[in-house]
């Protein structure tokens, strides 16, 4: 059975955050580059649009899409297998229209995971560096000492299914966050 990325240990609590950040949720003109399925519950789907994409196949530090084109771009775990992840944020600004939304998620303490190639890892500070000519940013970051810990025991590990009910013990670990142990990293960008 394949897990949905939001159960999972290392992305449960940042896609929570990332849905109390937004507004509302996302609708009109959608560039997906690599799965949407992890912000499916953040998507108003009857008032979508969809572009689904997928890292390599498309490039997003070179997007094949007009000036102006979307109303957000997501990228869920992409920038650390891109050589020029300042280009892609540039990108990302060129294709969303007036007031659009980037929505980037991606790592810090993470094991070397390649795909194709795995480049980089990104601190909050280091993601809030690559945001030039963005109205407005909110960062964020999730982690803690136990759950680097349970990561490192493999992936089997990282995949375990976190309950939605606060008094599970593996709801407590996929919530808990020490802001000096970021496993995940995550951007909330306005044009």
């Amino acid at each position: 059975m394949m897990l949905k990325k939001k159960h999972r240990l290392t992305r449960y609590k940042m896609y929570q955050d990332i849905e109390k950040n937004l507004r509302k949720p996302m609708s009109g003109k959608i560039l997906a580059i690599s799965s949407p399925e992890g912000f499916s519950e953040m998507i108003d789907l009857k008032n979508s649009e969809i572009t689904e994409t997928s890292f390599p196949e498309v490039d997003c530090q070179n997007l094949p899409f007009e000036d102006n084109s979307f109303d957000y771009v997501i990228s869920d775990q992409v920038l650390e297998h891109i050589t020029m992840p300042e280009q892609a944020i540039k990108e990302a600004l060129r294709v969303l229209k007036p007031n659009g939304i980037a929505i980037h998620t991606t790592c810090f303490m993470n094991y070397y995971h390649p795909s194709p190639i795995d480049y980089f890892r990104f601190s909050p500070d280091a993601l809030k560096y690559l945001y030039h000519g963005y109205s407005r940013i909110i960062i964020g970051g999730w982690g803690n000492r136990l759950a680097i810990a349970i990561c490192m025991l493999g992936d089997r590990f990282r995949a375990i299914p976190i309950p939605n009910h606060k008094y599970s013990l593996r709801n407590f670990i996929a919530s808990y966050n020490k802001t000096r142990y970021p496993i995940s990293t995550w951007s909330i960008a306005e044009k």
